[in-house]
């Protein structure tokens, strides 16, 4: 048949399946049945990252084109990068996109379907965007769509551009922002606050994605460490990663502790690579890794420390590298064991091969954490699951304690929670500069030391601080990569019960020895550890038998329990409040 100019062939359009060649999956055909049966104007879809945005949107377009509701599609991306991925994926279903459409030509050829343009494209020529609309009936697919509250210019720009086309389709991961910029063409209607709130016409959660085997499950290896640093006037400081600190201690603690020159990256990032090496002698023989970097010296400091750890030279990503997007590409099909970036694959970029990461960078709202971790979920196959390394500091192990929690966009709300407790001071403390200016001369980074000090999977924290290179380390490192969720649950609670069985046996051998000065020290800190893994271990247990007679996800009870009895997660939680949650636990 013909659809405009283009010749497209109803087997193909009807045909538009998921990596050309898998059918629909479920959440894909509900959300699919529903567009269809209410034919909205307007469709916000919400979709965990890695569940399957694109092909549900391509499969979407095939049925608009091929009962000619539309003639032409517009798909808007964020990157440069992602407008490829998306003609690629556009190209494999049958429908031709032209991804290097360019504002300054302002047509394409009738050989496409429609084009695909970023953002910033649309925002720098609105008029010319609308034009091309209203001349033909056009879908657009705003992909990311979060992305339209960025700038102010971006916003006005996409209700410009669109206001007018015939059929908007928004897709997103991650609905929510820290800030009060409306997103266009996404309805908010009053909560139960009385606050505006963002409201899907469809939604897909990471624990409803986890349930069905769509995206890999996510241990969290967390860090922490003595980090040492002086300031302009020649005072040094040391504080630990992991315990409680002002806002500035900890902003400097974590500076340090991401340090190239200091030994905690160097301990994390030969953990990491002993993790992936693990992996691909198990089972996943093309697991990739990525280290996500704070700035484009960071990362190139942090490649050649990898080179000299794996004996292999990392992919390196940066955000105004002309290349960038083509070593990608060229990462996600090679069995190249690491990739090391900024930003520019924290968001969308599909490697599905990629399975352990390191969060190397002070970026911390949950908008940026949940699109960095969603490059590691895609799932490829059963039970494979994902190893992120990041520093134990508590705004990240809140967000990997929440990872399930779906958040909407809400707006006008007067005191609205820090997404990183304190944004602005972390952004200055990392701030980087052509010339040192006055916080560079104040901060000198010294020294850190690494240590494991807990594993979080699906709301449960294991494990009691390690020192890295330990054998209790390797323990956790050695962990197989093909484990379904119960298993991994189990070997975890194994881990865990041996290794405060070996510390207690430690202790008794030390206490018959006499203490030093030194060695009391140390015995305190390994007895408050020992305990709260102890207390962690039977919280842990008691919410896995609440979740056999409830059949609530571990997360979810783990949320209740906090509602009622107040406190952090459990990885941030003292002895006290571990405590009360267990007896609140046995009432239940």
């Amino acid at each position: 048949m013909w659809i405009g100019h283009v010749s497209v062939s109803l087997a193909s359009l009807s045909g538009v399946t998921s990596g050309g060649g898998s059918s629909l999956r479920a959440w894909q055909r509900r959300a699919l049945t529903k567009y269809l049966t209410s034919k909205p104007r307007d469709f916000l879809a919400v979709a965990t990252p890695g569940a399957g945005k694109t092909t549900f949107a391509l499969r979407l377009a095939a049925e608009l084109l091929a009962d000619r509701t539309v003639d032409q599609i517009t798909v808007v991306a964020p990157t440069e990068h992602l407008k490829h991925q998306w003609a690629a994926a556009a190209a494999r279903s049958g429908i031709q996109l032209d991804s290097h459409f360019s504002n300054s030509t302002g047509a394409t050829s009738g050989d496409y379907h429609g084009v695909v343009v970023t953002y910033a494209q649309v925002a720098s020529h609105p008029f010319k965007h609308r034009v091309r609309t209203e001349n033909r009936r056009t879908l657009v697919v705003l992909d990311e769509i979060h992305h339209a509250g960025d700038a102010k210019s971006w916003g006005e720009g996409v209700a410009e551009a669109f206001g007018d086309a015939t059929r908007r389709l928004a897709l997103t991961g991650t609905p929510f922002r820290s800030d009060d910029s409306p997103i266009p063409f996404v309805t908010y209607e009053p909560d139960e606050s009385g606050f505006q709130r963002s409201r899907p016409d469809y939604s897909y959660g990471y624990s409803e994605a986890l349930a069905d085997n769509v995206v890999r499950p996510v241990v969290f290896l967390a860090y922490s460490g003595e980090a040492h640093w002086r300031d302009s006037a020649g005072e040094e400081f040391s504080a630990r990663l992991g315990e409680p600190l002002s806002a500035e201690q900890t902003a400097r603690a974590w500076r340090t502790a991401l340090d190239p020159a200091g030994d905690w990256m160097s301990k994390v990032l030969t953990a990491a690579d002993t993790r992936l090496r693990q992996l691909r002698a198990t089972g996943l023989i093309d697991a990739g890794g990525l280290v996500i970097a704070t700035d484009q010296e960071k990362a190139r400091d942090y490649a050649e420390l990898l080179e000299h750890i794996s004996g292999s030279k990392p992919a390196v990503v940066l955000s105004d590298d002309p290349g960038s997007s083509n070593r990608i590409s060229e990462f996600a099909t090679s069995t190249e064991p690491w990739m090391v970036a900024v930003r520019m694959v924290s968001e969308g970029v599909d490697v599905p091969r990629l399975a352990v990461g390191v969060y190397a960078t002070s970026a911390s709202t949950p908008l940026y954490f949940a699109q960095a971790i969603g490059r590691f979920v895609r799932a490829r196959r059963p039970g494979e699951t994902a190893s992120v390394f990041l520093p134990s500091v508590p705004v990240l192990l809140d967000l990997a304690a929440q990872l399930e929690v779906q958040r909407d966009h809400v707006l006008g709300k007067p005191h609205r929670e820090k997404n990183a407790f304190e944004d602005e001071l972390l952004t200055d403390a990392n701030r980087q500069k052509d010339e040192p200016g006055e916080e560079e001369r104040k901060f000198v980074a010294l020294a850190a030391d690494a240590e494991l000090d807990q594993v979080i999977y699906d709301g449960d924290s294991f494990g009691t601080a390690t020192f890295s290179g330990s054998d209790e380390e390797a323990d956790y490192l050695g962990i197989p990569g093909l484990l379904d969720a119960d298993q991994m649950r189990a070997l975890l609670r194994d881990r865990q019960s041996r290794q405060v069985a070996e510390r207690s046996t430690a202790a008794k051998v030390a206490e018959l020895a006499g203490p030093g000065p030194s060695a009391t020290a140390a015995a305190e800190r390994v007895a408050t550890a020992d305990k709260l893994g102890e207390l962690r271990r039977e919280l842990n247990s008691l919410v896995a038998m609440h979740h056999h007679r409830t059949g609530k996800p571990h997360g979810v009870i783990h949320g209740e329990l906090r509602r009622e009895c107040g406190g952090p997660p459990t990885a941030l939680a003292t002895a006290d409040q571990l405590t009360d949650r267990i007896a609140a636990l046995r009432r239940m």
